[in-house]
């Protein structure tokens, strides 16, 4: 059994400060004011005018420009995040990944439970006694649970039907494509304190960091502190 943390990476190339995004978008929005004369080589108009355009609610523009994203997370995260339906996914599959095999390391992979408890407010009056019960306790499971599906495997079960037996806490890898306005309002769903704690393990250091490379376009969303 591997415990590992939940993460994630961007995958879509994003220019010094996002300006290149940021003109691509003005350059569109522009269409509409018939403005084109204001632009500026140096992306200040397209800071403004970005600004403005989400603003005042004119977010269609912003559809124009999509950022992929590869999440590592638990199967339960990754059913939270399949439900943003303007997107496209590619996801793990556990009906074709045998975890026994040597490319897995022969053993199944859970995603680390510990973030999401010191994230989880409902847990935090708990003592460190009765959170180590807790986490000994998952610990346990996890274990009994690859003990089970390696088994279901040695007798023959594919890997189809032997991860029935595999919990939420199996670590997958998912990947999401969407525009800009989407991922606008998947961070306004998915950050908030009322978030699962281990979704917001991984979206709230994904808001930081796209408010720092492509600023203007997530700005305005707040990025609650855990």
């Amino acid at each position: 059994m591997k415990k590992i943390r939940a993460g994630f990476e961007i995958l879509t190339p994003i220019s010094e400060g996002g300006i290149k995004e940021l003109q691509h978008i003005e350059k569109i929005g522009r269409v509409c004011y018939k403005s084109e004369d204001r632009i500026t080589e140096n992306g200040e108009s397209a800071k403004k005018f970005v600004g403005m355009l989400i603003r005042n609610g004119h977010e269609a523009m912003i559809e124009h420009s999509s950022l992929s994203v590869k999440f590592t997370v638990d199967r339960g995260v990754s059913h939270e995040l399949v439900r943003h339906r303007i997107a496209s996914f590619a996801q793990e599959s556990t009906r074709y990944c045998n975890y026994s095999n040597n490319k897995f390391g022969g053993e199944c992979a859970y995603i680390d439970i510990t973030p999401g408890m010191n994230l989880d407010t409902k847990m935090r009056n708990m003592s460190s006694e009765e959170l180590t019960k807790v986490y000994t306790e998952w610990v346990s499971a996890m274990e009994d649970a690859e003990k089970h599906y390696m088994r279901m495997l040695e007798l023959g079960a594919t890997p189809q039907i032997a991860r029935s037996v595999l919990p939420n806490s199996t670590k997958t890898e998912i990947t999401i494509t969407a525009n800009y306005r989407e991922w606008r309002n998947f961070f306004k769903l998915r950050v908030p304190k009322t978030a699962h704690p281990q979704m917001r393990e991984v979206t709230i250091e994904l808001l930081k960091e796209l408010k720092t490379r492509i600023p203007v376009i997530f700005d305005d969303i707040e990025s609650e502190n855990p």
